[in-house]
């Protein structure tokens, strides 16, 4: 159990009655007064035995304070005996506050245990070391169960590096917490001189299930089950090569799990967000080169926070190189109504990837999401009908066979929104738009595209409907391109910088009006 916090609350509590009761207790002036101490007003420190000096004092004084730190037996065992032990000394012997203080010093486990959490567990206490060596799977579940079977509560891994050869199971309504409060970062492993992943705080080391990704999760969440404050770390892989794989960091089941506060430093795959209701993922940062985020058969509503998914762990040439030909940092499968908010991703394949898996597709409100140096920012398989609603984004791609920030696949029949965001890098188009959904750009930015000076256009549709209003093209080059099965098109409002280029090959309903050129 977690004590010294309230070990030092309790002395300091304790202290402070004795000495209220002590100086209410001096004898009194004729006038009535009270006579001042010479020491009265000074800070009570819970090592001097002046603050014991009572032994005036019959204790019925004020008796449930004292019953509520010291508890009842002890209480009653102290009045019972203190009266003889001031008879049989005489009054005012100066072994009395001695012999009193003995007597507190006694007590003070006691005290301790009574005003330690109940709900907090230490790690430590159940035998895990967090020597970055002894295997602490055992122990941790240990503490995990224990949690779990008193109805939940928090365990607690302090300041240490936790070796772990199996996985974890984090039973309904228990907290597994680290001790930090904020996520970290530890990019010492790519530049010398910064701080290493085991040079502070809470890490876990995780080494099961090398070479396979089928395996368990290392931490699996359940209902209203928590992760938070720790920074996960897989110590084998070689970060100038190739990455290995492994199963999952962390699966989500259940109804309310989190993520909170934790680094994925390396993990071959991040988070498995799939099969719970109402995930909450909130400050988690590293680099996953595989997966990042899996989220799919969420029949209500996921949130995604504050997520920022950068190589701090290696830029070596061959994993790098690997992590941009197949990385994928939001994987967005069946999710009603999923929230992402101020989310963030460098150097991947795809930045952000929806796909139609057998549970269905994905909308929601992606507010302040961005991703830089992917090969393609943004791919849509296919999307919900009520629509992907994507705002104050920021997408940049420049490497890659045929860099692009937003490719909508021909499988597409669902809807994809684009409002104030901006796009840049020296790329070869912003968007190849296919399929028989609707896609639309609102007040966006369009600052680089046709970077080898091809001809080609920034938006080029292929099929299904486009709405691209209100936008700014910043280039002297083609615009926008309207392939023949493009069905409907509003091309309208929009600056363009130097002669319009707008080629339409649709034989559909096409409305392009009011656009400024120079």
């Amino acid at each position: 159990m977690i004590k010294d916090r309230n070990m030092i609350s309790s002395r300091n509590s304790l202290s402070r009655i004795f000495a209220v009761e002590a100086s209410a207790n001096k004898p009194q002036r004729r006038d009535g007064r009270r006579e001042k101490s010479k020491e009265e007003g000074a800070q009570c420190d819970h090592h001097s035995v002046t603050c014991l000096q009572v032994a005036e004092t019959d204790l019925s004084l004020r008796p449930s304070r004292l019953c509520g730190l010291l508890g009842l037996r002890s209480i009653a065992w102290i009045r019972l005996r203190l009266p003889g032990i001031i008879r049989s000394s005489g009054r005012g012997s100066r072994f009395i506050p001695i012999f009193l203080s003995l007597i507190f010093l006694s007590l003070a486990p006691r005290l301790c245990a009574g005003q330690a959490n109940s709900d907090t567990y230490s790690v430590r206490d159940f035998g895990a070391k967090g020597d970055g060596k002894t295997d602490g799977t055992a122990a941790v579940q240990k503490a995990l169960d224990t949690a779990g079977q008193g109805g939940g509560g928090v365990v607690y891994a302090p300041r240490g590096n936790y070796f772990f050869a199996g996985h974890l199971n984090v039973p309904d309504a228990v907290t597994l917490k680290g001790m930090w409060e904020s996520v970290p970062s530890h990019v010492g492993l790519r530049n010398a001189g910064a701080a290493k992943p085991t040079d502070d705080g809470t890490t876990f080391l995780v080494t099961e299930s090398r070479g396979k990704e089928d395996g368990p999760a290392f931490i699996t969440l359940n209902n209203n089950s928590t992760l938070k404050g720790v920074v996960i770390y897989y110590p084998e892989p070689d970060p100038a090569e190739e990455p290995q794989p492994y199963p999952w960091a962390i699966a989500m089941r259940g109804k309310n799990p989190a993520v909170l506060a934790v680094e994925l430093l390396n993990p071959y795959n991040g988070i498995d967000a799939g099969r719970n209701e109402r995930h909450l993922i909130r400050d988690v940062h590293g680099q996953p080169p595989r997966r990042g985020i899996f989220v799919d058969s969420i029949y209500d509503i996921g949130r995604i926070e504050n997520v920022h998914f950068n190589p701090w762990w290696s830029m070596k040439p061959r994993l790098f190189q690997w992590q941009q030909e197949h990385g994928e940092a939001f994987i967005f499968g069946r999710s009603d109504w999923q929230y992402v908010f101020n989310t963030f991703c460098f150097g991947y394949n795809i930045g952000y990837k929806f796909v139609q898996t057998k549970a269905g597709v994905c909308n929601g409100n992606f507010l302040g999401i961005g991703a830089d140096d992917c090969y393609t920012a943004l791919v849509v398989d296919n999307c919900a009908p009520f629509g992907l609603l994507i705002s104050n984004g920021e997408f940049v791609s420049f490497h890659g066979p045929d860099p692009t920030m937003v490719r909508v696949e021909g499988t597409n029949s669902g809807s994809l929104r684009f409002v104030n965001c901006a796009f840049w890098g020296p790329c070869n188009q912003i968007a190849k738009i296919a399929g028989k959904g609707t896609v639309g750009f609102s007040d966006c930015t369009f600052v680089q595209w046709d970077s080898k000076g091809e001809g080609r256009h920034a938006l080029q549709v292929a099929g299904g409907t486009a709405l691209v209003r209100g936008c700014e093209f910043r280039a002297d080059k083609p615009q926008i391109e309207l392939g023949e099965k493009v069905r409907r098109a509003v091309i309208s409002d929009n600056i363009i910088t130097g002669k319009a280029r707008i080629t339409n090959n649709s034989k559909a309903t096409v409305n392009i009006s009011n656009n400024a050129s120079d």
